[in-house]
């Protein structure tokens, strides 16, 4: 449904919302002064540094500098756009949004707050009915579930009864339809009432981020199937669009990462050993609307399923929605067939914590499940891994990551990187060297420094377009080579291709006193032994056509631009050691006088870098 966004409705979300209300739903704020404060939820600190101000509708974080009002704090803590963020406080504070339709229905909101009610007063009754069961009570135990992880979760037990929760709900004065609606009771067939649809389970309130019960799902309490049954889609919930455990890590993460699970018990199990950070996509197949919600509460998702034929299939499923959603997931791997809950309960945290910082990427998850499929050893099923593996391999953008797999493979299965780039690339695959050796050395399409190259439609950073510029003159002529070793180290330029062809150029003057110029034949056989060399950048330098009315001012500006970006590395690392020595909660004398003089070369630096953006006729970066 479109709603209309205008200056209207904005304005009366800041008239109604208080942002120190807002802002203490995700921060423990304490009143300073005129102002509140609290620990920045953006940046990790032990000092508070983050303020929020009342009366002017605004917050500002003095350690990281995020600010601005309360819609910017929710597009922020929430990673929603600026019109999901004005329907999302219009939502939560109840200020009615003007549809495009005019088809906005009251009916609907009061509905849904119905169905809350029962599900809220629902899970209370499952809650009390498990604190009287001592079987349950005694299963939870037995899954090293302690009273603080049942308490976090509201766990509850459905009792071995047809019209318990049934009976209960009507004492509460609700209606058979609303509570019907909301999915805990069944019609039965011949339409003389109705039954309670948990019997003899464990129940587990599934909470939305708003910390709303919008279902349930429950597990069979020993024998019977299903094992787990869950709520029905109803106007609260949709299995596909929400994720269990949703709310504690809304509540808890430092949102850094997030692991997806399949289950309940796996969230659980996690949660009680320490692990704050996952949800499980209950019990249905991953979703895209799933997929979103993910991204917006994790840097780094990882999938961790059951290691089964059906754990991986879904997980490999799931690796390829978050992919359209531009997510690079990893996948933790757990050994013979145990799902996280038996693997949490059997090895222990410090195991999973291994097998987290050893999870696998899409394209290694996907080759060690073609490895599990195949035997190496016999050579026909090793042909056959390749051609698939080779099929993988086609999707990679990045030439360095197809040539290090290339590379893995022959080591792996004794095939020639040859044979496997051609099956990748088909029969026109050359490795670069040779590509490169057969252009400047070999005579074909040898270089010819008047032909004409088409111009690339790339906008590329101005100190890399710097260094090659440079390389191309010192190439070109000792005389430029010698004004610029004047002026740069070899240190001082960043990227690799460039580091790599500057101390051959340097090397090669040095070493040879008489040489006017380089020969390319010559730099393209000493880059021969370096390791991940895009020779596509080594062909642009080579092929750089320049022309300019006053070569000295294209060296300087080159070299100010160069030594411009160098300052600006040093300055983000420097700050970056400040930011560390500042949260130091217990600073040593040394600590104290290495944050001054820290403080000092970053002033310095600041000085070098405006008198650069002065030379090179810059306003700033």
């Amino acid at each position: 449904m479109a709603y209309k966004i205008n200056e209207e409705l904005i304005e009366k979300i800041k008239d109604t919302v208080n942002i120190v209300e807002l802002v203490s739903r995700y921060v423990n704020l304490k009143p300073s002064g005129s102002n509140y404060v609290g620990l920045c939820p953006f940046h990790n600190e032990k000092t508070p540094s983050f303020t929020v101000s009342e009366s002017k509708n605004l917050f500002h974080c003095f350690g990281c500098g995020e600010g601005g009002d309360l819609i910017s704090f929710v597009m922020k803590i929430e990673n929603l756009s600026f019109v999901e963020s004005v329907k999302l406080l219009a939502d939560m504070y109840n200020i009615p949004l003007e549809t495009y339709d005019k088809t906005f229905n009251e009916e609907i909101k009061k509905e849904k707050d119905i169905l809350y009610k029962i599900n809220k007063e629902a899970a209370l009754f499952y809650i009390y009915k498990l604190r009287k069961t001592p079987k349950a009570l005694e299963y939870l135990r037995g899954r090293n579930i302690d009273h603080n992880t049942i308490s976090k979760f509201g766990l509850g037990y459905a009792p071995n009864s047809w019209n318990e929760i049934y009976d209960y709900l009507k004492s509460k004065g609700y209606q058979d339809s609303d509570i019907e609606k909301a999915g805990l009771i069944n019609r039965r067939k011949d339409n003389t009432g109705y039954y309670d649809k948990f019997r003899n389970r464990i129940i587990f309130p599934i909470i939305d981020n708003r910390n709303r019960i919008v279902g349930f799902g429950g597990r069979i309490l020993g024998e019977g199937k299903p094992k787990y049954l869950n709520s029905p889609d109803t106007i609260i919930f949709e299995k596909g669009k929400n994720l269990y455990g949703i709310n504690l890590v809304h509540k808890m993460s430092n949102r850094e990462k997030i692991i997806l699970v399949e289950g309940y018990m796996d969230v659980i199990s996690l949660f009680a050993c320490g692990i704050t950070y996952s949800v499980a996509s209950l019990g249905t197949a991953f979703t895209q609307d799933q997929a979103k919600l993910l991204k917006r509460y994790g840097k780094n998702i990882y999938i961790c399923y059951d290691s089964d034929n059906a754990g991986i299939k879904a997980a490999l499923k799931a690796l390829d929605i978050l992919e359209k959603e531009e997510v690079k997931a990893k996948v933790i791997v757990l050994p013979g067939g145990l799902d996280p809950d038996d693997f949490i309960r059997e090895k222990g945290l410090d195991e999973f914590k291994r097998l987290e910082e050893n999870a696998l990427n899409s394209i290694d998850f996907k080759l060690y499940i073609l490895k599990k499929k195949y035997n190496l050893d016999k050579l026909e099923e090793k042909i056959k891994f390749t051609k698939e593996a080779a099929k993988l391999l086609k999707i990679l953008s990045s030439p360095i990551e197809r040539d290090v797999y290339i590379d893995r493979i022959s080591k792996e299965t004794n095939i020639s990187k040859e044979a496997i780039g051609r099956e990748v690339f088909g029969n026109s695959y050359k490795s670069n060297t040779r590509i490169y050796k057969d252009k400047y050395i070999n005579g074909k399409n040898r270089y010819n420094k008047n032909k004409i190259l088409p111009v690339k439609a790339v906008l590329e950073p101005a100190h890399l377009k710097a260094e090659k510029n440079l390389l191309k003159l010192m190439i070109q002529n000792v005389d430029y080579y010698k004004r610029i070793k004047r002026s740069l180290d070899r240190e001082d330029f960043f990227n690799y291709e460039c580091k790599n062809l500057v101390n051959i150029i340097y090397d090669e003057y040095e070493n040879n006193p008489g040489l006017t110029k380089l020969s390319i034949g010559l730099i393209i056989n000493k880059l021969e032994d370096k390791d991940d060399i895009d020779y596509e950048i080594i062909d642009e330098i080579f092929n750089i056509d320049i022309v300019t009315e006053d070569i000295n001012k294209l060296i300087e500006d080159s070299i100010n631009t160069v030594n411009y970006f160098k300052l600006k590395i040093e300055r983000e690392s420097l700050a970056n050691k400040i930011k560390e020595l500042d949260l130091k909660k217990e600073k040593k004398k040394e600590d104290v006088e290495e944050l001054r003089s820290l403080c000092i070369r970053l002033t310095e630096l600041d000085k070098e870098l405006k008198t650069h953006m002065q030379r090179l006729g810059k306003e700033g970066t």
